[in-house]
């Protein structure tokens, strides 16, 4: 795990005159430390050819190509692991963020072939993979992980990104030439690259709360690498160049199964991805919410017999006893053998660690969740573990969330089985976090969706609510009506078998998967901690999505029916039998109440009467009516808060 960045000179001048600046170098290797305190290092290529250092190099005349490592050392804690690391004959040599948890098989399989090897890393593993079979080396990796490899031979840099967009990788096109880097604070220090908003990302983030989709960010110079892409980059005369998908979620493959076959499959499949993420050569613990998903990893590593010595498990417990996981922690921690550290919070600590917040996920974030999983992560940081398990991407991968359930309605309807439909909408009412009204105009809105856009908005609600400015966004092109052309490097993605697949595509690549995976980097890398999700791999996720749908969602209701059956035996009983879904959920209402001078001086201050994007007074009002009790609390007041305060601290324009 580390933090990587690189820089391509301009092509615009001569080659005598390319070169690329060591001071900022040096300022990008500073924006990422916390990502990499263990060791650093530099490459820097040009017509002298090689150099590496572990300072940034000002001795060598007009680099072409510079890369820098911040390393966190997790395999093979030795110099030998050292990065920029390159290939005996000199010819690739990669910077590498992630982990590959199938380094061991892909070893031996490579050593097989007559590659020889000199450390125990799995970045020597991938860089001899990518030396032995150049991009098709991609799919055959089982892990997280954003790198560049320099190709010094054929003079390109090659950019890739994995399967579901665990790790970051953010690049621009400045005057100066190529950059890129793992977080976009490091590329804002580039000169040329602009703070300018980008209108349609701004739109989906205040009136839906997502902002990382596709290959856009909220700044219009900035670009993500978007999961499952490449980038391939000619050092000499290049153009932008547009990325290239190799792996996408595939709704379209169907399993003929049983039930009981299905759960078994799924098990083996779980437990030898839990087994291969707890390869580490430093502590590993495990983020514990108290819900399925967590409690299934943090069994699974006792079941595996990973207790050699104290396994450490960290939780949020909610100070309101209606959302309070506490009992379910205890119940797990207690069957582990696991030590649990728990943190309660209190309202003023947000406001307290909000700056800190912003500057650390770079880009807004939708509700106060994130805040207790950045403070369940500096635990673990006190604890001295340097590695978390978690269980992010299960809810999207298995129909975790109420929506599904709506989705699995919708699909009833959609083919004419009412009796089905009527069946699954009683029972599944019983669940805490689904209601009749919900559930039937989620299932309406998944059926009509996709045939009207008259019918999406009429169901949807106004695209633009009174203190949004409909006309600010509508002289930019954006409509809020699902009309604005897609995305740049948008992954492509198939058409389901059903509404219900739909919907869980769209959870993993859209609307729900990537903005969570942002915030748990962030907030792990913060503390210098890798985060590791055993649910996100791509056989798991070939797998699953290819069940029938009552597979995931019972008639009942009951979701994640193949996990909570496949983990029979591991799991205490009475979580495998919980219906109702919390997952660190926050006071949040209670929260800002509390701190309610801040939030009003926030949304009455100099800064957001100045964003033309946003109706200052309405907001004002509608703060008021809320804390009166006289209108409902939803989260767009911490979206208002919240992109007020990132704008104010990046200098953001709004053209």
């Amino acid at each position: 795990m580390c933090g990587i960045a690189g820089l391509v000179s301009s092509q615009a001048s001569s080659l005598r005159e390319r070169r690329v600046d060591s001071a900022l170098v040096a300022e990008l290797s500073r924006r990422l430390k916390h990502r990499g305190p263990d060791d650093e290092g530099y490459l820097s290529f040009g017509q002298h050819g090689v150099e590496l250092s572990r300072q940034p190099i000002t001795t060598t005349a007009a680099p072409e190509v510079v890369l820098l490592n911040r390393r966190l050392s997790i395999i093979d804690l030795t110099d030998a692991g050292w990065q920029p690391m390159g290939t005996p004959d000199g010819r690739y040599y990669i910077t590498f963020n992630g982990q590959i948890y199938n380094y061991v098989e892909l070893r031996r399989e490579l050593a097989a072939l007559g590659r020889r090897f000199r450390s125990n890393s799995d970045t020597e593993v991938l860089l001899n993979a990518y030396a032995c079979w150049g991009l098709a080396a991609l799919p055959r990796l089982e892990g997280m992980f954003a790198f560049a490899i320099l190709d010094t031979r054929e003079r390109k840099l090659v950019l890739a990104r994995d399967f579901f967009g665990i790790k970051p990788l953010y690049y621009c096109y400045p005057s100066e030439g190529f950059a890129f880097a793992s977080e976009q604070k490091a590329l804002l220090a580039v000169p040329g690259v602009g703070r300018r908003v980008n209108p349609e990302r701004l739109y989906s983030y205040l009136r839906h709360g997502t902002v990382d989709h596709g290959g856009e960010t909220l700044l219009a110079d900035i670009h993500q690498l978007p999961p499952g892409h490449y980038l391939e980059l000619p050092i000499d005369g290049y153009l932008k160049q547009e990325p290239v998908c190799y792996w996408h979620v595939d709704l379209a493959r169907s399993a003929d199964i049983s039930f009981g076959e299905a759960a078994s499959h799924f098990q083996r499949l779980f437990l030898e991805s839990v087994d291969r993420h707890l390869r580490s050569d430093v502590p590993v613990g495990v983020a514990l919410s108290g819900g399925i998903d967590s409690s299934s990893i943090l069994m699974a590593t006792r079941f595996l017999g990973h207790q050699t010595g104290q396994m450490h498990a960290f939780s949020f417990v909610a100070d309101d006893t209606a959302i309070s996981e506490e009992h379910w922690i205890d119940m797990v921690g207690k069957a582990s053998g696991a030590l649990v550290h728990k943190v309660r919070i209190r309202p003023e600590e947000l406001v307290q660690d909000l700056e800190r917040l912003i500057a650390i996920q770079d880009e807004p974030f939708l509700d106060t969740r994130l805040y207790a999983q950045f403070r369940v992560f500096g635990l673990a940081h006190e604890a001295g573990i340097k590695v978390i398990l978690t269980g992010q991407g299960a809810d999207e991968l298995l129909a975790g969330y109420g929506s599904h359930v709506a989705a699995r309605l919708g699909s009833f309807l959609d083919q004419g089985q009412w009796l089905r439909a009527l069946r699954l909408a009683t029972r599944a009412a019983r669940r805490p976090d689904v209601t009749v009204r919900g559930l039937m105009l989620g299932a309406a809105n998944a059926v009509m969706a996709p045939k009207s856009r008259a019918a999406r908005r009429r169901l949807g609600g106004d695209p633009f609510p009174r203190w949004l400015n409909a006309a600010w966004f509508r002289d930019r092109g954006v409509l809020g009506d699902g009309s604005a052309p897609s995305h740049y490097g948008r992954p492509p993605r198939a058409d389901g078998p059903s509404i219900l697949k739909d919907s869980l595509g769209r959870s993993l690549s859209e609307t729900i998967l990537p903005s969570l995976l942002r915030y748990e980097d962030r907030n792990a890398m913060n503390f210098s901690i890798e985060n590791r999700v055993p649910f996100l791999t791509p056989r798991i996720a070939g797998f699953v999505l290819s069940l029938p749908d009552d597979y995931l969602i019972s008639s009942d209701g009951t979701s994640k029916a193949v996990l909570r059956t496949a983990m029979q035996g591991i799991v205490p009983g009475p979580v495998l039998a919980r219906r109702d879904k919390i997952a660190f959920l926050t006071t949040e209402r209670d929260w800002l109440v509390a701190v309610r001078p801040w939030i009003t001086a926030t949304l009455e201050g100099e800064v957001a009467s100045g964003i033309p994007a946003l109706c200052g007074r309405e907001m004002v009002n509608d703060w008021a009516l809320i804390t009166q009790g006289r209108r409902t609390y939803d989260s767009r007041v911490w979206r208002w808060v919240n992109f007020i305060h990132w704008l104010e601290r990046i200098g953001g324009r709004l053209d």
